[in-house]
């Protein structure tokens, strides 16, 4: 999807105000001799930026605005590398806030409802982007943040909590918790807004059949705003994202190209007028597509498909590139197998190879061996590579009140 006339003149605007600075992408535009943008020609000369761009300008070196107009900083909640620091002026955080309440407003959220926050507050965008977007709203916030679970599910009951905000990992512990004690005549929960992670079809009908409730997916990433700049309509043809906001387009993620729309590839976004630290063709590394038509629900704002999974979160194994999106949809292939998976990989010194351990959780009706002896084969049928496969009872496997790590490679360690 080509940039139109206004998201260009916006962009135009973006690259002028920011070659007018010495931050970090003011200095690169200026040495590459990109000083406009009035075509899609212009654009494309403009370089991918990337989560290692803003690492190397650690800690403020992407701050486009004087400090006295900065009233936020934010950080990735990535683990690994120096991290990711994103400076939001006041509108910024208004902006934001905007592209939140339209969230809610688009899963049919309003100002009667209660909503309860889990996500994490502090550097995390998580928290306090859903609480900003109640408050714009209007609704009731109740900013539990994550953890204390059975302060939860007392809050819930007590205060009639009618929308869940959460990862899925957490949404998935607290359905459980709600099953176990026989709670859900209890809580009044009729929406959830999950986000942070990718999840399985799996995961999200038991989700949403164990407390009641329809689902819904909200994307962003920190370095973008947070949560917020985009989500599914009860329709569920798509992710509606924000294109007064944001430009989307849709990439190669070998070639750097763009592809058609309707093609899948890797979501690049560019923020058209965020002040603070304006990223101009940022690579998110998430997996999608542009949906190339309007959604039945008669919303202009174009869409995006469910979030595939990440071009960096690829393994490899004997030689065989894996995605955990591909065992996840192997895994809804086997009636009683559970979305909870978990894979470590090693290397077994004494016979100098790599070795693939899958643990499934499985219910009690399941013959765990001739599972194990199905998922074996399937696998080794379906990516190329056979694992060795354990089959356990429910909440056998740790659960998450944030994101939960499928892939554990002790090569790396």
């Amino acid at each position: 999807m080509k940039p139109n006339a206004e998201q260009l003149k916006l962009i135009d605007a973006q690259i002028k105000r920011l070659i007018k600075t010495d931050s970090y992408y003011g200095k690169m535009y200026r040495e590459l001799g990109i000083d406009k943008v009035e075509s899609f020609e212009d654009f494309k000369k403009i370089p991918f930026s990337s989560k290692e761009d803003l690492r190397n300008a650690y800690p403020l070196g992407i701050q486009a605005v004087p400090d006295e107009e900065v009233v936020r900083i934010h950080s990735s909640s990535g683990t690994t590398g120096k991290p990711v620091i994103i400076p939001y002026t006041k509108k910024d955080v208004e902006d934001w806030a905007t592209m939140f309440a339209r969230c809610y407003e688009m899963a049919g959220i309003t100002k009667n409802d209660r909503i309860h926050i889990t996500p994490g507050y502090g550097l995390w965008t998580a928290g306090i982007g859903f609480q900003a977007g109640c408050e714009k709203l209007g609704a009731m916030a109740i900013p539990m943040g994550p953890g204390n679970t059975e302060k939860q599910l007392q809050m819930m009951q007590d205060l009639g909590s009618t929308v869940l905000t959460a990862t899925s990992s957490y949404a998935l512990l607290l359905a459980e918790e709600i099953n176990k004690r026989g709670l859900k005549d209890k809580i009044k929960l009729k929406k959830g807004v999950i986000g942070s992670e990718r999840w399985s079809e799996k995961k999200r009908e038991y989700i949403a059949n164990e407390l009641g409730i329809e689902l819904y997916d909200i994307y962003g990433l920190t370095e973008i705003y947070g949560p917020g700049i985009g989500i599914n309509c009860d329709k569920n043809e798509g992710i509606h994202y924000w294109d007064d906001y944001l430009y989307i387009e849709i990439i190669d993620p070998k070639t750097g190209e763009q592809v058609e729309d309707g093609e899948e590839g890797e979501i690049v976004i560019t923020t058209m007028v965020k002040e603070g630290a304006p990223l101009i063709r940022f690579r998110t590394h998430d997996i999608s597509r542009i949906i190339p038509k309007k959604c039945s629900c008669g919303s202009e704002f174009p869409m995006l498909d469910i979030i595939k999974g990440r071009s960096d979160d690829m393994f490899k194994v004997h030689g065989v590139n894996m995605f955990p999106s591909q065992v996840e949809e192997l895994l809804q292939k086997f009636d009683g197998v559970l979305s909870e998976y978990s894979i470590n990989i090693a290397h077994d010194e004494t016979k100098n190879k790599d070795v693939m351990l899958l643990t499934v959780e499985a219910e009690g009706r399941v013959d765990f061996e001739q599972t194990a002896k199905e998922i074996r084969e399937m696998f080794k049928a379906i990516i190329g590579v056979t694992p060795k496969v354990t089959v356990v009872p429910i909440n056998t496997l740790p659960r998450s009140e944030k994101k939960t790590k499928r892939v554990i490679d002790h090569r790396e360690q």
